[in-house]
This record gives structure tokens, sequence and C-alpha cells, in this order.
């Protein structure tokens, strides 16, 4: 049983890792992950997927790492206003349609799909579609 396990999950890796290498943020990743290991291999395959798309999707994040201090730059120069959340500014984190200004990513960032917004005095990353958090940028 536990031989069968391994070579499911050996399986469902090789099939997803592809994949998730190209998902945005641990969100995406696991998202990714998780649905190609569903497919390639099953529930297992899901879990395994899942995994391995987080760990692939938050080493580098939606922004480079290279790219943070210029955009945290770039923000500040923008002077944006701040809003003020009640909750955990987090990843995962939904904020509000109502309210919050969400701003276009310069194309010099090579972020797409992705807009940010200060929330908190912190600088995010958010899904437009969702209001989802995607990344804080420290």
């Amino acid at each position: 049983m536990i031989r069968r396990f391994l070579g499911i999950a050996v399986l469902a890796t090789a099939m997803a890792l592809p994949v998730v290498t190209h998902a945005q943020g641990v969100p995406g990743g696991v998202e990714r992950g998780s649905r190609d290991g569903e497919r390639a291999a099953g529930p297992i395959g899901a879990v395994v997927g899942g995994v391995i798309g987080g760990v692939v999707g938050g080493v580098g994040g939606v922004l480079g790492v290279d790219e943070r201090p210029r955009f945290r730059s770039y923000v500040v120069e923008q002077r944006r206003p701040s809003y003020q959340y009640r909750e955990d500014v987090r990843i995962g984190a939904v904020l509000p349609e109502e309210g919050v200004s969400y701003y276009d990513v310069p194309p010099e960032y090579g972020v797409r799909d992705y807009r940010y917004t200060v929330v908190n005095g912190r600088t995010v990353l958010v899904d437009p579609r969702t209001h989802r958090i995607v990344e804080v940028i420290e």
C-alpha cells in the first residue's frame, strides 16, 4: 500500500511540477498544483500537487524578489491612500469590493492579472476578480 501511495505521489509530482512552476504565488501554486495533481492521480495527487505548487509558487511570489524594493519605492512615490482594514493583512484575505482603490501595476514590473493597493500602510497585490490578497510586499 505504501509503495502504491509513493508511486502515485511521484507520478503526480512529475505531472504537476511543470504546470505549477508557472503559477504565481502560493495561492495560485496550491490551486493549480492541486487541480493538476488530482487530474493525474486522484485525491492523493491533489494533496501532493497542492503542496508542491504552494512551495514552488511561494519561492518567488508574484513579484520577483529583485523587483520588490523598486516596486515598494514606486508605491511610496505614488502616495496612494491607505485603506484601513480591521482584519489581518495576509495572503488569502479578501478585501471588500467597495471602499478600496485598486491600481494597475506598471508593465515594467512584469506583473499581469493583478492590481495593487495599500492596506493598513502595507502594499499588497490583489486578484481583481476576487479581491483576494495574493502577496504582501514587505
